[in-house]
């Protein structure tokens, strides 16, 4: 069975991506950072489906604490399909921004990209044939006020995005960035109401994790193996 490692998979994308690949055969490592309990409730919807998932927790931030976990994953062999999906907002305008803020942010998103993928390259390699995932966002496009420091965060996992694709496409590997728009989730239901979703999203709602999922589950099949170094907007049409 191959396997799949999904970063934040107790969260609403990350979760929905979880059960997507799970339903797609992926036996499925749904990752946490505190919220162990959320990662396990995934794995026991999966399981209730028919599907295998086991819940693992790190603090992708942590490279030493990453390479521990990831070597008892890797034991098994190598993963197929990674899907790097941690990531944390904490919005300020930059004039108010304090330096945590701007670097737990980079920490999680940029840098728990490194500590997550480089450990698992070189088994991905041997078997010539794997799929990287990395969830960005629109504001890594267009940029949002007060998200300096998450914009420059997932627009520095575009351009690691393309560079990791040159590097690995004669592997048989191939590395795109998925950069969703509004997406409904219990974070959005406080920031957009449906007035302003209808006035930024152009198909007039907000897109649904399972299409995000749907997204990543086509470009992980075969079908889609000519597909590499690109970042795959699903945003309703807004830029």
């Amino acid at each position: 069975m191959k396997r799949a490692l999904v970063t934040g998979g107790s969260g609403g994308i990350g979760a929905a991506i979880c059960r997507k690949l799970a339903s797609d055969g992926y036996h499925v490592y749904v990752h946490a950072n505190q919220a162990l309990s959320k990662a396990e409730q995934v794995v026991a919807e999966i399981v209730a489906a028919g599907g295998s998932a086991l819940a693992i927790a790190f603090d992708v931030a942590d490279a030493g604490q990453t390479h521990s976990a990831l070597q008892s994953i890797l034991a098994e062999g190598a993963i197929q399909v990674l899907v790097n999906n941690a990531g944390i907002h904490d919005d300020a305008v930059m004039p108010g921004m304090k330096p945590h803020q701007w670097s737990s942010v980079i920490d999680v998103s940029l840098n728990g990209f490194f500590n997550v993928t480089q450990p698992l390259l070189m088994p991905m390699i041997s078997k010539r044939w794997e799929r990287i995932f990395n969830i960005s966002s629109v504001a890594a496009i267009t940029g949002n006020r007060g998200q300096t420091n998450y914009a420059a965060a997932k627009a520095g996992l575009h351009g690691a995005t393309k560079s990791l694709a040159l590097e690995l496409a004669s592997r048989g590997i191939t590395v795109n960035a998925i950069a969703p728009g509004v997406i409904e989730s219990a974070m959005t239901e406080n920031v957009f109401d449906k007035d302003t979703i209808k006035r930024l999203v152009p198909v007039g709602r907000a897109g649904k994790p399972e299409e995000v999922a749907d997204l990543v589950s086509f470009i992980a099949s075969d079908k889609a193996a000519y597909i590499s170094g690109q970042i795959i907007s699903i945003n309703g049409g807004m830029i």
